[in-house]
């Protein structure tokens, strides 16, 4: 069977303690543990149970005097040492057992839980893949860093797997492993749907009117693209394999949404040819 040892738990070094020192020292360990101050990190909410446990039996009277009376006599202060020489771990550990001749069991070995995690990371890291470090808490409550390689090209919530970077497997087992979900953060500028990347591309009304050729930035480079007479904001322009990895070689589409921007303040000529343009045109978009 497993045991907890409460007062460990809450950072007691002792059972010899009365209910406000219990307080103080479960406050000091909710708020370490706290899911607010550990977005996430599926160790501390682990870590919150077990402090949550401790503190609703240690304290109330009745139910610490049942639990100190329980451990006293499976465990006594000290652990204890069989006859065959096994130590019966008193700190959250596993309890060998012993068969009816007082020979040890054998214990199976038992592959720890896999921890999964989730981090956000900008559109041109994932585009050109990047080594990036994060903090995680363990069981015990110590902060780590671990630094996982990004691989370019990587999806909008696939999974990185880390093997035996999760919970410490039992009786010889191997450690579990650290799943981390990838979350693709868009940006002003680019926008990614699919393998398809968005972006804006403005233009005057008198581009927009006339026709044009521009340059339109896309996420590693830039291009030349034709501007049709009449375009309408709105519109979209599709530039081929301009977008997000699709294959080692291949790429999805970059799209150019048109968005048709008048100036706010004019010159006293450009004033004058509007004016004339509203004279002589007959184009009523209303109509």
């Amino acid at each position: 069977m497993v045991f907890k040892n409460y007062y460990k738990i809450l950072g007691l070094e002792t059972s010899r303690v009365n209910i406000d020192e219990i307080k103080i020292a479960y406050r000091q360990a909710a708020k370490k543990y706290h899911p607010d101050l550990n977005v996430g990190d599926k160790l501390a909410e682990e870590r919150i149970k077990d402090i949550n446990e401790a503190y609703r039996t240690l304290s109330v009277p009745a139910s610490k005097r049942k639990y100190d009376r329980i451990w006293n006599s499976k465990f006594g202060k000290r652990p204890v040492v069989t006859g065959t020489g096994t130590i019966i771990n008193m700190f959250l550990g596993d309890v060998e057992k012993l068969n009816k001749n007082g020979k040890t069991k054998k214990q199976i070995a038992k592959k720890g839980e896999n921890i999964e995690t989730e981090i956000t990371i900008k559109l041109e890291e994932a585009f050109y893949g990047r080594s990036k470090q994060i903090s995680l808490r363990d069981a015990n409550g110590r902060e780590k860093t671990i630094t996982i390689a990004i691989p370019k090209g990587i999806r909008n919530g696939e999974k990185i797997r880390l093997i035996g970077q999760g919970k410490q497997g039992e009786n010889g087992g191997k450690n579990g492993d650290l799943l981390i979900k990838i979350n693709i953060e868009d940006n002003q500028r680019f926008k990614l749907k699919g393998c398809d990347i968005y972006t804006d591309l403005l233009l005057t009304p008198w581009e927009a009117a006339l026709g044009t050729r521009v340059l339109v930035n896309s996420i590693d480079d830039e291009t030349k693209v034709y501007i049709p007479q009449g375009i309408q904001s709105g519109e979209r322009i599709r530039i081929p394999n301009k977008g997000y990895q699709t294959g080692k070689d291949t790429r999805g589409d970059l799209i150019a949404e048109v968005k048709v921007v008048v100036p706010k303040n004019l010159t006293e000529e450009e004033k004058q040819i509007y004016t004339k343009l509203n004279e002589i045109s007959n184009f009523n978009p209303r109509a």
